[in-house]
Protein backbone atom coordinates (compact mmCIF):
# COMPACT_ATOMS: atom_id res chain seq x y z
CA UNK A 1 0.00 0.00 0.00
CA UNK A 2 2.61 2.30 0.98
CA UNK A 3 3.67 3.00 -2.47
CA UNK A 4 6.41 1.01 -5.00
CA UNK A 5 7.33 1.77 -8.13
CA UNK A 6 10.40 0.17 -9.69
CA UNK A 7 12.65 1.38 -12.81
CA UNK A 8 15.33 -0.22 -14.55
CA UNK A 9 17.05 3.20 -14.32
CA UNK A 10 19.17 3.34 -11.00
CA UNK A 11 22.29 5.53 -10.83
CA UNK A 12 24.04 4.14 -7.44
CA UNK A 13 26.90 7.16 -6.39
CA UNK A 14 27.27 7.61 -2.83
CA UNK A 15 26.42 10.87 -1.06
CA UNK A 16 29.16 11.31 0.22
CA UNK A 17 29.64 14.81 1.33
CA UNK A 18 26.47 14.74 2.35
CA UNK A 19 26.57 11.39 4.58
CA UNK A 20 30.01 13.02 5.79
CA UNK A 21 27.75 16.15 6.73
CA UNK A 22 25.20 14.89 8.51
CA UNK A 23 26.89 12.64 10.75
CA UNK A 24 30.33 14.14 12.04
CA UNK A 25 30.42 18.31 12.95
CA UNK A 26 31.54 19.67 9.66
CA UNK A 27 28.55 21.47 9.57
CA UNK A 28 29.54 24.28 6.75
CA UNK A 29 29.19 21.92 3.66
CA UNK A 30 26.37 22.83 1.33
CA UNK A 31 23.34 21.69 2.00
CA UNK A 32 23.77 20.38 5.60
CA UNK A 33 22.04 21.63 8.93
CA UNK A 34 21.48 20.82 12.23
CA UNK A 35 18.13 21.82 13.67
CA UNK A 36 18.09 20.48 17.44
CA UNK A 37 20.46 20.66 20.14
CA UNK A 38 18.97 17.06 21.52
CA UNK A 39 15.61 16.03 22.06
CA UNK A 40 13.53 17.82 24.60
CA UNK A 41 10.61 16.00 27.50
CA UNK A 42 12.92 13.07 28.55
CA UNK A 43 14.57 12.60 25.48
CA UNK A 44 17.73 10.13 26.78
CA UNK A 45 19.58 7.12 25.12
CA UNK A 46 18.42 3.71 25.76
CA UNK A 47 19.25 1.71 28.94
CA UNK A 48 20.81 -1.75 29.06
CA UNK A 49 17.83 -4.46 28.47
CA UNK A 50 14.52 -2.34 27.43
CA UNK A 51 12.74 -4.66 25.49
CA UNK A 52 9.07 -3.84 23.43
CA UNK A 53 6.40 -5.88 22.46
CA UNK A 54 3.01 -5.73 20.04
CA UNK A 55 0.14 -6.23 22.14
CA UNK A 56 -3.36 -7.25 20.09
CA UNK A 57 -5.47 -4.09 20.19
CA UNK A 58 -8.13 -4.56 17.74
CA UNK A 59 -9.08 -7.00 14.63
CA UNK A 60 -12.39 -7.13 12.02
CA UNK A 61 -11.29 -4.14 10.73
CA UNK A 62 -11.64 -4.04 6.21
CA UNK A 63 -8.34 -2.10 5.04
CA UNK A 64 -7.04 -0.10 7.73
CA UNK A 65 -4.70 2.14 7.02
CA UNK A 66 -4.84 5.27 9.74
CA UNK A 67 -5.67 5.43 13.33
CA UNK A 68 -6.08 8.48 15.49
CA UNK A 69 -7.18 9.59 18.58
CA UNK A 70 -8.31 13.60 18.70
CA UNK A 71 -10.25 13.97 22.08
CA UNK A 72 -9.28 12.86 25.81
CA UNK A 73 -13.00 11.11 25.35
CA UNK A 74 -12.03 6.94 24.79
CA UNK A 75 -13.20 6.98 20.54
CA UNK A 76 -10.44 6.14 18.53
CA UNK A 77 -10.91 6.71 14.98
CA UNK A 78 -9.22 4.13 12.16
CA UNK A 79 -9.66 4.99 8.08
CA UNK A 80 -10.38 2.38 5.74
CA UNK A 81 -8.86 2.49 1.92
CA UNK A 82 -12.45 1.89 0.95
CA UNK A 83 -13.96 5.12 1.83
CA UNK A 84 -14.87 4.23 5.60
CA UNK A 85 -14.24 5.58 9.17
CA UNK A 86 -15.06 3.55 11.64
CA UNK A 87 -15.20 4.05 15.27
CA UNK A 88 -13.48 2.18 18.45
CA UNK A 89 -15.27 2.21 21.50
CA UNK A 90 -15.20 0.19 24.90
CA UNK A 91 -12.68 -1.95 23.19
CA UNK A 92 -15.31 -2.84 20.09
CA UNK A 93 -15.24 -1.43 16.50
CA UNK A 94 -18.93 0.16 15.99
CA UNK A 95 -21.10 -1.10 13.59
CA UNK A 96 -22.23 2.38 12.37
CA UNK A 97 -18.97 4.13 10.52
CA UNK A 98 -18.61 7.92 11.36
CA UNK A 99 -17.83 8.65 7.95
CA UNK A 100 -18.97 6.36 4.59
CA UNK A 101 -17.93 7.85 1.71
CA UNK A 102 -17.42 4.86 -0.15
CA UNK A 103 -19.33 5.60 -3.45
CA UNK A 104 -17.01 8.66 -3.90
CA UNK A 105 -14.03 6.78 -3.52
CA UNK A 106 -11.92 4.99 -5.85
CA UNK A 107 -9.88 2.43 -3.69
CA UNK A 108 -7.49 -0.09 -4.23
CA UNK A 109 -3.27 -0.57 -4.87
CA UNK A 110 -2.12 3.14 -3.34
CA UNK A 111 -5.54 4.38 -3.75
CA UNK A 112 -8.03 4.93 -1.85
CA UNK A 113 -9.60 7.27 1.80
CA UNK A 114 -5.74 7.89 3.32
CA UNK A 115 -5.78 9.94 6.41
CA UNK A 116 -8.32 11.99 8.43
CA UNK A 117 -7.06 15.12 10.33
CA UNK A 118 -9.60 16.37 12.76
CA UNK A 119 -9.23 20.60 13.57
CA UNK A 120 -7.50 21.70 16.76
CA UNK A 121 -11.05 22.94 17.49
CA UNK A 122 -13.00 19.66 16.63
CA UNK A 123 -14.48 19.30 20.12
CA UNK A 124 -16.24 23.14 19.55
CA UNK A 125 -16.69 23.56 15.92
CA UNK A 126 -16.57 19.52 14.56
CA UNK A 127 -14.36 20.17 11.41
CA UNK A 128 -12.04 17.22 10.48
CA UNK A 129 -10.84 16.73 7.08
CA UNK A 130 -10.18 14.07 4.50
CA UNK A 131 -7.84 12.94 2.13
CA UNK A 132 -8.76 10.49 -0.66
CA UNK A 133 -8.96 9.84 -3.98
CA UNK A 134 -11.87 10.46 -6.46
CA UNK A 135 -14.14 7.43 -8.13
CA UNK A 136 -14.02 9.21 -11.53
CA UNK A 137 -10.54 9.64 -12.38
CA UNK A 138 -8.28 8.95 -9.20
CA UNK A 139 -7.50 12.72 -8.56
CA UNK A 140 -6.43 13.75 -5.40
CA UNK A 141 -8.64 15.67 -3.53
CA UNK A 142 -9.09 17.15 0.50
CA UNK A 143 -12.14 17.81 1.79
CA UNK A 144 -13.76 18.95 5.34
CA UNK A 145 -16.73 17.89 6.98
CA UNK A 146 -18.65 18.26 9.83
CA UNK A 147 -19.80 15.85 12.27
CA UNK A 148 -23.85 15.87 13.29
CA UNK A 149 -25.73 16.15 16.74
CA UNK A 150 -25.03 12.94 17.30
CA UNK A 151 -21.20 12.75 17.87
CA UNK A 152 -20.90 9.42 16.65
CA UNK A 153 -21.60 10.34 13.07
CA UNK A 154 -20.69 12.80 10.37
CA UNK A 155 -23.23 14.41 7.80
CA UNK A 156 -21.51 13.23 4.61
CA UNK A 157 -24.07 16.03 2.67
CA UNK A 158 -21.15 18.32 4.78
CA UNK A 159 -18.93 18.22 2.64
CA UNK A 160 -16.67 21.25 1.39
CA UNK A 161 -14.13 20.91 -1.26
CA UNK A 162 -10.41 22.08 -0.08
CA UNK A 163 -7.73 21.23 -2.79
CA UNK A 164 -7.73 18.84 -5.56
CA UNK A 165 -4.53 17.76 -7.46
CA UNK A 166 -4.35 16.01 -10.64
CA UNK A 167 -3.49 12.08 -10.65
CA UNK A 168 -5.47 10.54 -13.31
CA UNK A 169 -2.17 9.32 -15.39
CA UNK A 170 -0.79 6.50 -12.79
CA UNK A 171 -2.43 4.84 -9.57
CA UNK A 172 0.59 5.13 -7.54
CA UNK A 173 2.33 7.49 -5.19
CA UNK A 174 -0.85 9.17 -4.11
CA UNK A 175 0.93 10.57 -0.79
CA UNK A 176 -1.92 10.49 1.56
CA UNK A 177 -1.54 12.57 4.84
CA UNK A 178 -3.51 14.92 6.24
CA UNK A 179 -2.35 16.69 9.80
CA UNK A 180 -2.43 19.88 11.72
CA UNK A 181 1.12 21.06 12.31
CA UNK A 182 1.70 22.79 15.85
CA UNK A 183 1.21 26.41 14.13
CA UNK A 184 -2.49 25.09 13.53
CA UNK A 185 -1.62 24.85 9.79
CA UNK A 186 -3.40 21.75 7.48
CA UNK A 187 -0.27 20.18 5.79
CA UNK A 188 -0.39 17.54 3.05
CA UNK A 189 2.14 15.34 1.76
CA UNK A 190 1.35 14.83 -2.23
CA UNK A 191 3.55 12.16 -4.38
CA UNK A 192 5.00 12.62 -7.33
CA UNK A 193 2.39 11.17 -9.63
CA UNK A 194 3.70 7.73 -10.23
CA UNK A 195 4.62 5.53 -12.34
CA UNK A 196 8.82 5.40 -11.52
CA UNK A 197 11.35 7.43 -11.81
CA UNK A 198 9.42 10.38 -12.07
CA UNK A 199 8.41 10.32 -15.80
CA UNK A 200 5.99 13.36 -15.04
CA UNK A 201 8.91 15.54 -13.39
CA UNK A 202 6.05 16.96 -10.36
CA UNK A 203 9.23 16.17 -8.36
CA UNK A 204 11.52 19.38 -8.80
CA UNK A 205 8.11 21.08 -10.66
CA UNK A 206 7.30 24.33 -8.50
CA UNK A 207 4.00 24.72 -10.41
CA UNK A 208 2.69 21.40 -9.60
CA UNK A 209 1.03 20.63 -5.93
CA UNK A 210 2.14 16.71 -6.69
CA UNK A 211 6.04 15.30 -5.03
CA UNK A 212 5.29 18.73 -2.20
CA UNK A 213 4.35 19.06 1.19
CA UNK A 214 1.34 21.47 1.24
CA UNK A 215 0.88 24.25 4.20
CA UNK A 216 -2.76 25.52 4.09
CA UNK A 217 -4.83 27.71 6.24
CA UNK A 218 -7.95 26.68 6.47
CA UNK A 219 -9.25 28.86 9.46
CA UNK A 220 -8.95 32.08 6.92
CA UNK A 221 -9.91 32.44 3.01
CA UNK A 222 -12.40 30.43 1.01
CA UNK A 223 -12.04 27.18 1.16
CA UNK A 224 -8.29 28.31 2.36
CA UNK A 225 -5.86 30.75 2.60
CA UNK A 226 -2.38 30.57 1.80
CA UNK A 227 -0.12 31.32 4.64
CA UNK A 228 2.16 34.86 4.03
CA UNK A 229 4.86 32.97 5.34
CA UNK A 230 4.88 30.53 2.88
CA UNK A 231 8.57 30.14 1.07
CA UNK A 232 7.19 30.32 -2.16
CA UNK A 233 4.34 33.42 -2.25
CA UNK A 234 3.89 35.84 -4.78
CA UNK A 235 6.73 33.94 -6.83
CA UNK A 236 5.91 33.11 -11.05
CA UNK A 237 5.70 29.57 -11.56
CA UNK A 238 5.52 28.08 -8.07
CA UNK A 239 2.47 27.51 -6.34
CA UNK A 240 2.17 29.43 -3.02
CA UNK A 241 0.64 26.54 -1.61
CA UNK A 242 4.03 24.56 -0.86
CA UNK A 243 5.98 24.23 1.93
CA UNK A 244 8.39 21.87 0.99
CA UNK A 245 9.52 20.30 -2.53
CA UNK A 246 11.41 17.09 -3.94
CA UNK A 247 9.35 14.27 -2.14
CA UNK A 248 8.75 10.84 -3.82
CA UNK A 249 5.77 9.69 -1.77
CA UNK A 250 5.73 11.05 1.52
CA UNK A 251 3.02 8.60 2.83
CA UNK A 252 3.34 9.43 6.66
CA UNK A 253 4.95 12.20 8.07
CA UNK A 254 4.83 13.46 12.14
CA UNK A 255 5.12 16.43 14.09
CA UNK A 256 7.13 16.32 17.20
CA UNK A 257 6.00 19.26 19.08
CA UNK A 258 8.16 18.83 21.87
CA UNK A 259 11.31 19.82 19.29
CA UNK A 260 9.77 21.73 16.70
CA UNK A 261 11.02 18.95 14.45
CA UNK A 262 9.25 17.48 11.08
CA UNK A 263 10.10 13.85 10.16
CA UNK A 264 9.11 12.72 6.87
CA UNK A 265 9.37 8.96 5.75
CA UNK A 266 10.11 9.46 2.28
CA UNK A 267 9.10 6.35 -0.23
CA UNK A 268 12.54 5.23 -2.29
CA UNK A 269 12.75 4.29 -5.33
CA UNK A 270 14.82 0.60 -6.37
CA UNK A 271 17.04 0.74 -3.88
CA UNK A 272 16.52 3.15 -0.65
CA UNK A 273 14.01 4.22 2.11
CA UNK A 274 14.62 7.42 3.85
CA UNK A 275 13.74 10.04 6.87
CA UNK A 276 14.34 13.19 7.07
CA UNK A 277 14.04 15.68 9.94
CA UNK A 278 13.80 19.07 9.76
CA UNK A 279 13.06 22.13 11.98
CA UNK A 280 9.32 22.75 11.64
CA UNK A 281 9.97 26.74 10.48
CA UNK A 282 12.23 25.41 7.87
CA UNK A 283 10.05 26.23 4.45
CA UNK A 284 11.20 25.59 1.24
CA UNK A 285 13.68 22.85 1.56
CA UNK A 286 14.22 20.55 -1.25
CA UNK A 287 14.46 17.11 -0.48
CA UNK A 288 16.17 15.66 -4.14
CA UNK A 289 13.59 13.69 -5.37
CA UNK A 290 14.29 12.90 -8.25
CA UNK A 291 17.81 14.17 -8.21
CA UNK A 292 18.69 11.99 -5.21
CA UNK A 293 17.32 8.87 -3.81
CA UNK A 294 18.60 8.70 -0.29
CA UNK A 295 22.10 9.98 -0.01
CA UNK A 296 22.72 8.09 -3.45
CA UNK A 297 22.48 10.28 -6.97
CA UNK A 298 19.68 8.57 -8.92
CA UNK A 299 19.06 10.88 -12.08
CA UNK A 300 21.67 13.48 -12.29
CA UNK A 301 24.75 13.64 -14.67
CA UNK A 302 26.50 16.40 -12.23
CA UNK A 303 24.94 14.59 -8.54
CA UNK A 304 25.44 17.98 -7.26
CA UNK A 305 24.15 18.17 -3.77
CA UNK A 306 23.75 21.93 -3.68
CA UNK A 307 20.20 23.14 -2.69
CA UNK A 308 19.04 19.41 -1.61
CA UNK A 309 18.42 19.17 1.84
CA UNK A 310 19.98 15.26 2.97
CA UNK A 311 18.00 12.90 4.96
CA UNK A 312 18.99 11.94 8.31
CA UNK A 313 18.98 8.20 7.63
CA UNK A 314 18.46 5.74 4.64
CA UNK A 315 18.44 1.92 4.42
CA UNK A 316 18.08 -0.57 1.83
CA UNK A 317 15.97 -2.69 0.01
CA UNK A 318 16.03 -6.80 0.40
CA UNK A 319 13.72 -7.58 2.13
CA UNK A 320 12.86 -3.93 3.27
CA UNK A 321 11.12 -2.09 -0.24
CA UNK A 322 8.65 0.87 1.32
CA UNK A 323 8.99 2.86 4.64
CA UNK A 324 6.62 3.25 6.92
CA UNK A 325 6.62 6.31 8.97
CA UNK A 326 5.73 6.97 12.73
CA UNK A 327 5.58 8.97 15.67
CA UNK A 328 8.05 10.30 18.05
CA UNK A 329 7.00 8.12 21.58
CA UNK A 330 5.56 11.27 24.11
CA UNK A 331 3.66 8.90 25.96
CA UNK A 332 4.32 7.86 29.41
CA UNK A 333 3.57 4.04 29.57
CA UNK A 334 7.11 3.48 28.39
CA UNK A 335 9.16 6.05 29.98
CA UNK A 336 12.69 4.73 28.72
CA UNK A 337 11.38 5.51 24.64
CA UNK A 338 10.16 9.02 25.07
CA UNK A 339 11.35 11.06 22.43
CA UNK A 340 12.42 8.44 20.52
CA UNK A 341 11.15 7.95 16.39
CA UNK A 342 9.62 4.88 15.24
CA UNK A 343 9.08 3.66 12.09
CA UNK A 344 8.98 0.24 10.08
CA UNK A 345 8.72 -0.75 6.05
CA UNK A 346 6.01 -2.81 4.40
CA UNK A 347 7.70 -5.18 3.16
CA UNK A 348 10.33 -6.04 5.88
CA UNK A 349 7.97 -5.50 9.15
CA UNK A 350 10.22 -4.62 11.34
CA UNK A 351 10.23 -2.65 14.09
CA UNK A 352 13.03 0.33 14.28
CA UNK A 353 13.92 3.49 15.83
CA UNK A 354 16.22 6.63 16.61
CA UNK A 355 16.80 9.60 18.64
CA UNK A 356 17.47 13.07 16.97
CA UNK A 357 20.33 14.72 18.35
CA UNK A 358 22.76 17.53 17.36
CA UNK A 359 21.49 16.80 13.49
CA UNK A 360 22.34 13.10 13.45
CA UNK A 361 20.38 10.35 13.92
CA UNK A 362 21.66 8.18 17.72
CA UNK A 363 20.28 5.17 19.52
CA UNK A 364 19.36 3.53 16.25
CA UNK A 365 17.67 0.24 17.08
CA UNK A 366 15.97 -2.40 15.45
CA UNK A 367 13.57 -4.04 18.31
CA UNK A 368 13.60 -7.20 16.73
CA UNK A 369 9.94 -7.15 16.30
CA UNK A 370 7.81 -7.93 12.96
CA UNK A 371 3.86 -7.81 12.28
CA UNK A 372 3.88 -8.05 8.59
CA UNK A 373 3.34 -5.58 5.89
CA UNK A 374 3.25 -2.42 8.38
CA UNK A 375 0.71 -0.20 6.70
CA UNK A 376 0.34 2.85 9.11
CA UNK A 377 1.19 3.77 12.96
CA UNK A 378 -1.34 5.59 14.77
CA UNK A 379 -0.75 7.74 18.13
CA UNK A 380 -3.52 8.35 20.78
CA UNK A 381 -4.45 10.94 22.68
CA UNK A 382 -1.72 10.19 25.61
CA UNK A 383 1.09 9.78 22.92
CA UNK A 384 1.11 5.79 23.26
CA UNK A 385 2.33 4.31 19.63
CA UNK A 386 -0.09 2.07 17.34
CA UNK A 387 0.49 0.01 14.37
CA UNK A 388 -1.81 -0.93 11.04
CA UNK A 389 -0.99 -3.77 10.09
CA UNK A 390 -3.10 -6.41 7.44
CA UNK A 391 -6.59 -6.05 9.26
CA UNK A 392 -5.79 -5.79 12.79
CA UNK A 393 -3.99 -3.11 14.73
CA UNK A 394 -1.34 -3.75 17.76
CA UNK A 395 -0.11 -1.54 20.13
CA UNK A 396 3.41 -0.83 21.10
CA UNK A 397 3.84 -1.75 25.09
CA UNK A 398 6.95 -2.82 27.37
CA UNK A 399 7.63 -6.18 27.83
CA UNK A 400 5.62 -7.35 31.05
Amino acid sequence: MAGRSFSLREIIMPRLLRMLCCSVTVLAIAGCHSDSTGPGDGGSPLPPGIGLQLNPFISGLSGPVFLTQPLDDGRIFVVEQGGRIRIIKNGAVQTTPFLDISSRVLSGGERGLLSVAFHPQYATNHFFYVYFTTQTNGDIRIERFTTTSNPEVADPTSSKLIITAPHSTYDNHNGGLLTFGPDGMLYAGLGDGGSGGDPLGNGQNYNSLLGSLLRLDVDHGDPYAIPANNPFVGQANRRGEIWAKGLRNPWRYAFDAATSLLYIADVGQNLHEEVDVVATNRGGLNFGWNVWEGFSCYNASTCSSTGFEPPIIDYGHGPACSITGGYVYRGSAIPAIRGHYFYSDYCAGFLRSFRFENGVAVDQKDWGLSTGAVESFGVDFAGELYIVTGNNIVKIAPVS
